[in-house]
């Protein structure tokens, strides 16, 4: 493990060699910041009908949602269960408010500016995070999100997962990367920070492809990504090709170094707010491995050592 006075990339005050979502929050709050996940019920196009059907391949009952609040319950209170947990532990603690599960701006948009705003002004809470799909971004979405985010840090997370408009198809994702782009730019132009998320391992990815998706988004100017992998849940349609020998799933060692791959060519002041997703323990079918997290995690910062290199140091030169 490198130590601090080895350690090359500026931003390390948490000894990564790269810019993680901790340091940044620190380094802009002062203190320690928690995102508390909420759920308020929201669809999707891809599951109603819209604009499909079934959801994407990979995307469980709970749409996004496994680990964010019920529906049921009302926002105020779901982010009061998680911060009086935290609370006992870190007093001084702040929040962000997280809009996780489904698509945040599917909805009236009278609605979402009153949950939105009232999230805002939540106790402690510094900042708001809304999740959604780039298609569900227009311009008048855009321009409510823009007042918002004139009250407090927002950003806004896009689920783009590839570049790759034929692994869009494969995965029933429902909207190309101009479509994204789209909707990204009303965004952008507004000056709203995004956050983009990646997948490796998605069905025919090749190490090239997904290489090519961390530099293209590297490319536009985002603020923060998250870098997921494939995860296979039970009752998708990603799980019954799995079981029909159609895909197989990442090993740990592939995945690691795909990881920093492309954290070597995503520029130095984006910052990487995940290197690995969670899978609910009792809904994961493979790859089992991604159970023990901080395994992964600690392999990343060991081959970065390895390699002796760090985010960035390949930025621009693909």
């Amino acid at each position: 493990m490198a130590q601090r006075d080895t350690n090359p990339f500026p931003a390390s005050s948490d000894n990564k060699r790269y810019l993680t979502y901790s340091h940044y929050l620190r380094q802009r709050f002062g203190g320690k910041v928690f995102k508390i996940p909420l759920n308020i019920g929201l669809g999707c196009p891809n599951r109603d009908g819209s604009k499909g059907t079934g959801g994407c391949i990979f995307c469980s009952a709970k749409a996004s949602g496994d680990f964010a609040g019920d529906p049921r319950e009302d926002i105020g209170r779901q982010f009061d269960e998680v911060r009086s947990q935290l609370h006992k532990k870190w007093p001084e603690g702040r929040y962000i408010p997280y809009f996780q599960a489904g698509t945040n701006t599917y909805g009236d948009i009278g609605l979402l500016r009153e949950l939105f705003w009232r999230a805002a002004g939540f106790e402690n809470a510094v900042g708001l995070a809304i999740a959604t799909r780039a298609d569900c971004i227009d311009v008048q979405k855009a321009d409510m999100l823009a007042e918002l985010a004139e009250r407090t840090y927002l950003t806004v997370e896009l689920g783009l997962q590839s570049i790759h408009d034929r692994t869009a198809l494969i995965c029933n994702r429902c909207h190309t990367y101009s479509e994204f782009l789209h909707g990204f730019g009303l965004l952008k132009e507004r000056g709203i920070n995004v956050c983009v998320h990646m997948i490796n391992g998605l069905p025919r990815e090749t190490r090239e492809m997904m290489l090519a998706t961390a530099e293209e988004v590297g490319r536009l100017g985002v603020h923060a990504v998250k870098i997921h992998l494939l995860h296979i849940l039970r009752g998708t349609a990603l799980a019954e090709m799995y079981m029909r020998g159609e895909i197989a799933a990442m090993e740990q060692e592939e995945y690691i170094g795909i990881v920093c791959d492309q954290i070597e060519r995503l520029p130095q002041d984006v910052i990487i707010e995940r290197v690995t997703g969670d899978g609910a323990r009792d809904e994961l079918i493979a790859p089992l491995w991604s159970l023990k997290k901080f395994c992964v995690m600690n392999g990343i910062d060991r081959e970065l050592y390895r390699r002796g290199t760090y985010q960035g140091a390949l930025a621009g030169k693909g």
